[in-house]
């Protein structure tokens, strides 16, 4: 992001040309979103209310409302109260919204996604969710289940690495280490979702963004 941090885009029926592309434009956010617009790939802002990406900055909330045809508001792996958060965003800020299971381990695959109803083909899945008629469903996040996920990878890696089960000690740090995560996930959340979805919408951000406004009423 233009203010240092960093964030988590989803790009979708992309080819590995694009990819590649998007890859040599990942440092710099005015010409990301400027390749998207123009190739009219579809794209959202992924757990924008969550700390694992790092810090986060004000102005980045007024880059993805202008400019982010779609959020992310079902994560399988975040907090039931973080995901909310970001639907009332995406509600208020009237944007397409994303499920996704954000799965790292098998038993989450599939755990959280997007409906169109009566979409036949990838190509009038598309359509129907630039036309508003997509529809998130599926589970939140849990300590239960991040742990689980996180055993199950450390299992896998041991099983792929025989070196690695010297490490295996550690595995019963790895609740409190999911425990901790969360918690701070909670704290991060409620300190954004205070900031930006508790201030009045008449409220000025800076107006330095020089970047030509490729409106998401016209990607859409």
């Amino acid at each position: 992001m233009p203010s240092g941090t960093e964030a988590h885009i989803g790009v979708y029926d992309l080819s590995e040309r694009q990819h590649t592309q998007l890859l040599r434009r990942r440092d710099d956010l005015v010409s990301l979103l400027m390749y998207l617009t123009e190739r009219r790939l579809f794209f959202s802002i992924n757990h924008v209310f969550s700390s694992v990406t790092g810090r986060r900055e004000a102005e980045d909330f007024e880059w993805f409302r202008r400019y982010f045809p779609a959020v992310e508001t079902r994560n399988s792996h975040m907090l039931e109260s973080t995901n909310r958060q970001a639907a009332q965003l995406g509600k208020r800020w009237h944007k397409i919204a994303i499920g996704g299971s954000d799965a790292h381990a098998l038993p989450s695959a599939g755990s959280a996604y997007t409906v169109v109803p009566g979409a036949r083909d990838k190509e009038e899945f598309f359509a129907g969710l630039r036309g508003g008629m997509g529809r998130v469903a599926g589970e939140s996040g849990s300590f239960k289940k991040l742990t689980r996920d996180v055993f199950v990878i450390a299992a896998e890696m041991m099983r792929e690495k025989s070196w690695t089960a010297l490490l295996s000690p550690l595995a019963v740090l790895i609740p409190a280490v999911t425990c901790l995560n969360y918690y701070q996930e909670k704290r991060f959340g409620r300190y954004w979702a205070e900031e930006i979805l508790g201030e009045s919408n008449a409220r000025k951000y800076p107006r330095w963004i020089s970047m030509p406004q490729p409106a998401a009423e016209e990607f859409i």
